[in-house]
Formats: C-alpha cells, structure tokens, sequence
C-alpha cells in the first residue's frame, strides 16, 4: 500500500527532526499576550491534567492535587485520558474510587477516556479484561447522566450519545468552542489484544474503532462549523492520543488509524478564521508544537495534503505529574486567544 511505503520512508524523518517539528517550550511556556497588552489580562481561565494519577503514590495525592485546583480560580476542568497507568488493574472499584475524586471538583470537569482505561485492560496485570467490556464500564461510570458534566457543579454540554458516544461533548465559553473527542493512543485500540490470546485485531474491535473514528471527525468539523456560525475566536478540541508523539520513533502500525482525523483537523482548521488548539496527553511529557505546519515530517508520515498552523499542547503526566495546566482565555486584542501556564502541584 503506498502509505506504508510512504511512511516507511519518511520515518527516520519522523523521528526526528523532534527539533524541527517539536519546538518545546519553556517551563513557562505560552503564546501569551504580548508586552503591549498586558494591560489586557484573561479573566476566564480552565485547568488541563491527564495521565493520572499514576500509581499508588500519585493516587494517594490525587485528593489533594483536586484540592489545589478548587482553590485556584479556574472556571473549567479537562482530564484528557488515562486515570490509572497501563500495569495496573482495570477494576470497577478503581473507576467508582476516581469518579468519586472528579465529582470532588469544584468546576464542571470533562473527562475524555484513555487506552490505559479500556484499551490495555486485556494485559494479564491489568486483569485480563475483554476491551469492549470495560469501554462499557467506563461509560456507565463516568457518562450515566449523558449531556451533563461532572465536578460539583455541573453544566449542560452538547453530547454525542444519539451516536453512542456519549464521552464525545461541545460547550462554548467565551467565544471559543471546545469539543473533546474519543482518541486514543494503542493506535485507537486496532492493537491486538493479546492478554487475552488475541493475535490479530478482532471484528469487534474494527467495528468499533470506525464508529468512534467517525464520531470524532464528525464531532470536529461540527465544532468548526459551529464556531464559524459564530464567529469565535478558536476552537480547542481535546483527546488523549499524541498523534505527533516526539518521544520515539513510531511506525505505521503504530499510528495509522488516526490519518483521517489529521486530515480532517487540516482542512477545518485551515477553512476557519479562527486560532485552532489540540490537548491532549498520552507521551507524558509538556509539549508545545504546529505538528502540522509546512515542513513538518507527519505531513509526509501520514500522507496528508495541506498543512495547518493548529498549535498542539501536550501536558505533563506519569512521572511528569509535578504540574498541572492553567490556560487563560486572553482579551480581544491580546497575542493570542490562548495563554498557558504549569502550576506546580504544592503538596
């Protein structure tokens, strides 16, 4: 297939120019208002966490890392995936025990589900689970009451649970359309679930990954059509796959299910007049890029046409859970629509 090829040849590329396509920020990072609008400070603002808690000793701050962010002054919380590490056990009790922990924050909380959750539950420690069967279980845990948010404060939110999908939200807060979308990394689940004997990927699993796989891009080009109708100033659409990941060099295999939803975030974002925005998590370590600029070696990985000025942002996680994200919705007239800072965690 002349994809494979295609990606086959432009992998050591990919693995890259982590210096020409991954330009980290600083510990501070943000393409934050400029000197000559400080005088225009954000006053709407929204945490972003994922990957966590990472075991027992992050589980046991967990509580209090929730506490930190209720007393700052956000208005919004994101979890973009993964509440438990990917050698750890897939238990309804651990679900029940970090609902509970969301449904302690003091914003409404939007939570968009991982691989470590339900993808990578087949693995003997993570105990043997069948995929599907803990996707459910994830969805009865954390979107039994479909259009509604968590946190203490609840607010409504356009759901796609008329497609099945109910994780899959859209709300609008200072003219700037969020939607989360149900991405995951283990190549979106079309990874063998070999804890459970599996040495190819199943019918179900197929089956299952092209019904999110069309959610989500149909959820993405609503939200820009949305936010066009409008006139916002961005769109932010949060998951949890790195479909850009600098951390390693991946291969077809590993990446090739997202190639629609790239192409997808190119032509939208490109057809908008907007900024555009991607969180998301999944590679652990605090990231700020244009995966998708001209010149970008995931153009030639995937195969795409065009390119796009989208800025990614990944946040800290796993070992990284030191901090977590503040974004601030920046004044019309500031540098741009998004500012951002890491809070370190204080206990």
């Amino acid at each position: 297939m002349r994809l494979r090829h295609l990606a086959a040849a432009t992998l050591t590329a990919v693995s890259l120019s982590a210096a020409s396509v991954c330009a980290p920020a600083t510990a501070q990072a943000a393409p934050a208002a400029s000197d000559h609008h400080r005088d225009k400070p954000g006053h709407y603002s929204f945490a972003v966490i994922g990957d966590a808690p990472y075991g027992d000793q992050q589980i046991a701050a967990f509580p209090r890392w929730i506490d930190q962010i209720n007393a700052s002054d956000v208005q919004l919380t994101f979890h973009v995936g993964d509440i438990k590490n990917g050698s750890t056990r897939c238990d309804d009790s651990y679900f029940a025990m970090i609902k509970g922990q969301f449904d302690r924050v003091r914003t409404p909380l939007i939570y968009t589900p991982g691989d470590n959750e339900w993808t990578d539950c087949h693995r003997t420690n993570n105990g043997s689970y069948e995929p599907l069967e803990r996707l459910d279980a994830i969805r009865s845990t954390f979107f039994a009451r479909p259009g509604t948010t968590l946190g203490q404060h609840p607010t409504r939110v356009r759901s796609q649970a008329y497609r099945g999908v109910p994780e899959n939200v859209e709300l609008r807060r200072q003219r700037v359309t969020f939607a989360t979308i149900h991405v995951v990394g283990s190549n979106d689940d079309l990874k063998p679930w070999t804890g459970i004997g599996k040495t190819e990927p199943t019918q179900e699993q197929f089956a299952d990954q092209a019904r999110r796989m069309g959610a989500a891009i149909a959820q993405v080009k609503r939200a820009y059509a949305d936010a066009a109708r409008r006139h916002d100033r961005a769109v932010v659409i949060l998951l949890q796959a790195d479909m850009f990941d600098p951390t390693w060099n991946p291969t077809w295999n590993d990446m090739s299910a997202f190639r629609p939803l790239v192409q997808t975030l190119i032509d939208e974002s490109n057809r908008f007049r907007g900024e555009s925005y991607l969180f998301d998590g999944d590679s652990h370590v605090f990231n700020v890029d244009h995966p998708l600029a001209e010149g970008s070696a995931w153009l030639g990985f995937y195969g795409v046409r065009g390119a796009s000025s989208l800025t990614r942002i990944t946040v800290d996680g796993d070992k990284q859970n030191t901090d977590w994200l503040k974004v601030t919705v920046n004044r019309p007239g500031a540098g741009g629509v998004l500012s951002w800072e890491r809070i370190p965690y204080t206990q």
